[in-house]
């Protein structure tokens, strides 16, 4: 999955918050009013970079009357996964990768990474 440009990722960011306080799909307008009090954007701007996301596959959209209304595709944490999967394969060396990442981390990131791997190990193979 290749990456956001700046104004795709904060409309974005719109989105994934309103999925995130369980808010359904939204309309360029409603994108465009979230946005007011941070950007100056047209609102045929705001009606563009969304069309431009459903089309690279970052959105579903639906007819609504005469709008459409837009929802991700991904969770905002699926969008992530996809970048930091996507620059591991971009390595001559995962694993060397992996270790430097891990390195790089704070000491509660590691408790999380142990207790998901925990979680996947403990798992029995189906048989």
């Amino acid at each position: 999955m290749k990456g956001l440009g700046e104004l795709e990722r904060t409309v974005m960011e719109v989105l994934w918050a309103r999925e995130d306080a369980g808010h359904g799909a939204a309309t360029a307008r409603d994108v465009s009013r979230a946005l007011a009090g941070d950007r100056d954007l047209a609102h045929t701007t705001v009606m563009t970079v969304l069309d431009r996301l459903a089309k690279k596959g970052f959105l579903e959209r639906e007819r609504d009357g005469r709008a459409w209304r837009y929802r991700p595709v991904a969770s905002r944490e699926g969008y992530v996964t996809e970048l930091m999967l996507g620059a591991l394969n971009e390595t001559g060396d995962r694993d060397a990768a992996l270790v430097h990442f891990v390195r790089s981390v704070s000491e509660d990131e590691i408790d999380v990474i142990r207790q998901a791997l925990a979680g996947l190990t403990s798992k029995e193979p189906p048989a």
